[in-house]
């Protein structure tokens, strides 16, 4: 064989070699990484139902402490939570030590402090589960049993960004009264045999009281996050306007997403991924609701979105309100780790793992089998939405790796 033959031969073997090493280098990366997602959901599968009882592993700590140092940048709790059950217990039976009105917000609800001097949210009942909210996705009071099943659908997708909550019963009467603000005090009312109060907020009414059956009330407890780590509030870009006849952008122009990607802190780091992620959660819920969201403070970016307030979703199971998808479908992205997770939910998967986790809540059943079945419904509105953008800009535009290894979750 000729020397110039030899060389063009080895130059082939050279390259066939080289390019056998990168894809076996790169098959092998995307399987590990597809093992580690399918370890980390059968994990969570396995740890679904949480059995509530007042033990603690440790003992020298209050499940408060234990719940404070969960919180990190990238997640409100860890993958695991051995203690949770604890925690949640505590927060649906610990003595209330003080009342007062709610924070802020356009919602009835009441801020509470358990005994340990930890702050919680309680929201309550305001609709029976059956309930149908018509209008529009917005529309009607909050739900406190949505706030439970945001929670745990939260834990299902790995998301790990939700504070947590618990259902919990209280008697007005006994439990809240002697130990309220004044402010507090003011709005309660009897009607019938009920107790009532109205508390003080945007859409706050005397006329519109919430009321418990007899003294006692149902609501949501939401554990407040610790005061070390303070919230800044973002305006969402897909926000809507809230005004009749008024278009935000992202719902009139197609190249929308093209300007939120060159715009901070949507131009880099995980952001508009979390943005992306969001929508599937809250579309998964039937969340139209978020018009603004919360991070860390001063995160330059790199924490992530806290799915905070969902009591605006599980309204209507009927209603598929695609827009609230505008975000994935605009921008035609994912994180693989995401993408991966729904395929594992598919098939019925996402209601029955729904059920478990919720089966040990104290309010349970906290949702409808027609609040479930849409649940699965949506699912596959999502996979078919991510195949379309699959089909038309390719895998590897859309799915996107995003496996953050920071230095806090080492």
């Amino acid at each position: 064989m000729k020397l110039k033959q030899r060389v063009v031969l080895l130059a082939i073997l050279l390259a066939i070699f080289i390019f056998t090493k990168v894809f076996l280098i790169d098959n092998s990366d995307s399987t590990a990484a597809n093992r580690e997602d399918q370890h980390s959901f059968q994990h969570m599968m396995d740890k679904l139902k949480i059995e509530l009882n007042p033990n603690l592993e440790h003992t020298l700590q209050s499940p408060w402490e234990i719940a404070a140092q969960w919180v990190v940048p990238r997640e409100v709790y860890p993958e695991d939570t051995p203690e949770l059950g604890a925690i949640l217990h505590a927060m649906a039976t610990k003595k209330i030590i003080k009342a007062d009105v709610g924070y802020k917000g356009t919602q009835l609800k009441a801020l509470l402090v358990l005994e340990g001097g930890q702050k919680v949210v309680f929201k309550p009942k305001r609709y029976s589960r059956s309930y149908v909210v018509e209008g529009e996705p917005y529309a009607g009071y909050d739900r406190h049993n949505a706030e439970v099943s945001a929670f745990h659908l939260d834990r299902i997708l790995g998301l790990r960004r939700a504070p947590v909550v618990v259902g919990r019963y209280v008697n007005l009467h006994t439990e809240i009264k002697p130990i309220a603000s004044e402010q507090l005090l003011s709005t309660f009312l009897t009607q019938g045999n009920d107790s009532c109060f109205y508390g003080k907020c945007y859409y706050c009414r005397e006329s519109e009281p919430a009321c418990a059956d007899g003294h006692i009330m149902e609501g949501s407890v939401t554990l407040w996050l610790p005061d070390i780590w303070p919230l800044q509030k973002h305006r969402h870009p897909w926000g809507r306007t809230y005004r009749e006849g008024k278009l935000a952008r992202w719902e009139y122009d197609e190249s929308y997403c093209d300007a939120v990607k060159k715009t901070p802190p949507y131009d880099s780091g995980p952001r508009l991924l979390d943005i992306i992620d969001t929508a599937i959660f809250d579309y998964l819920i039937g969340n139209a609701d978020r018009h603004h969201y919360e991070s860390f403070q001063d995160d330059g970016g790199a924490s992530m979105l806290i799915l905070l307030d969902n009591a605006k979703s599980l309204g209507n199971p009927s209603l598929d309100e695609r827009s609230i998808l505008a975000a994935v479908y605009q921008c035609c992205i994912i994180r693989v780790s995401t993408w991966n997770r729904l395929n594992y939910l598919k098939n019925g998967v996402l209601s029955t793992a729904m059920r478990t986790a919720m089966s040990h809540d104290p309010i349970t059943p906290v949702l409808t089998d027609a609040h479930l079945e849409a649940m699965d419904r949506r699912l596959m509105g999502i996979v078919a939405t991510i195949k379309q953008c699959i089909e038309q800009f390719g895998t590897d535009s859309v799915l996107v790796e995003d496996r953050m290894k920071l230095s806090h979750l080492k």
